[in-house]
């Protein structure tokens, strides 16, 4: 729970940082508790959650109240808090606090007991994703080294298989040469032979 009431605070300080340049200038850029009280009550008289409500309720032991103004403005020194904390001059604790001074920022989301839900929930999210997308590494990792393996295997088992292959067919070639080669040669040059003394003894008797 402090880790997230820290960020929490955190986060507040931050969006503070951006709004006291932006529409309510005059009440956050050098905050006091005077003027953190007005812009509080400018707030809460434009249709305040009930969250809000209650943080008011809480914090200042007294309902918004439109008519009770007077009785609101009493409350001043309940806004020291904020103004040292938007200052960065302490890190208050006190809950009620911290919330309100998120009203006047208008951090999201808040009360804190919201963002801390919304965190944690953010949390699980992002722990399920992270557990998926392990599971889906490792699970590809295993195909990975699954496919290396059975590839390397039959690299290795081929080449056998090519020689095994090669050496039966250069044996039967071989074989066949010893039997049909010379056989084959003797026929052929007989056959030359025989070609060229018709040819020559063509062109004799031709010229006679």
């Amino acid at each position: 729970m402090n880790n997230t009431l820290e960020e929490y605070k955190k986060a507040i300080k931050i969006k503070y940082e951006l709004e006291k340049e932006g529409e309510h200038f005059d009440y956050l850029y050098n905050p006091s508790r005077g003027k953190l009280r007005d812009l509080c009550w400018l707030i809460f008289e434009n249709d305040p959650t009930q969250d809000d409500l209650n943080v008011f309720r809480n914090l200042l032991c007294l309902d918004f109240d439109h008519t009770k103004k007077n009785k609101f403005k009493e409350q001043k020194d309940k806004f020291r808090p904020i103004e040292t904390f938007f200052k960065g001059e302490t890190d208050p604790s006190n809950i009620d606090a911290i919330n309100l001074a998120a009203i006047l920022v208008d951090f999201q989301p808040r009360p804190f007991k919201k963002f801390r839900n919304e965190n944690e929930e953010a949390k699980r999210i992002e722990n399920v994703e992270r557990s998926k997308a392990s599971a889906t590494i490792e699970n590809e990792v295993i195909e990975l080294k699954s496919f290396v393996k059975n590839e390397h295997e039959e690299s290795t088992a081929l080449p056998k298989k090519g020689n095994l292959f090669l050496n039966l067919k250069d044996i039967f070639a071989k074989k066949m040469a010893q039997k049909i080669y010379p056989r084959k040669v003797i026929t052929i040059a007989i056959g030359a032979v025989a070609l060229v003394s018709s040819a020559c003894l063509y062109f004799v008797q031709k010229k006679d």
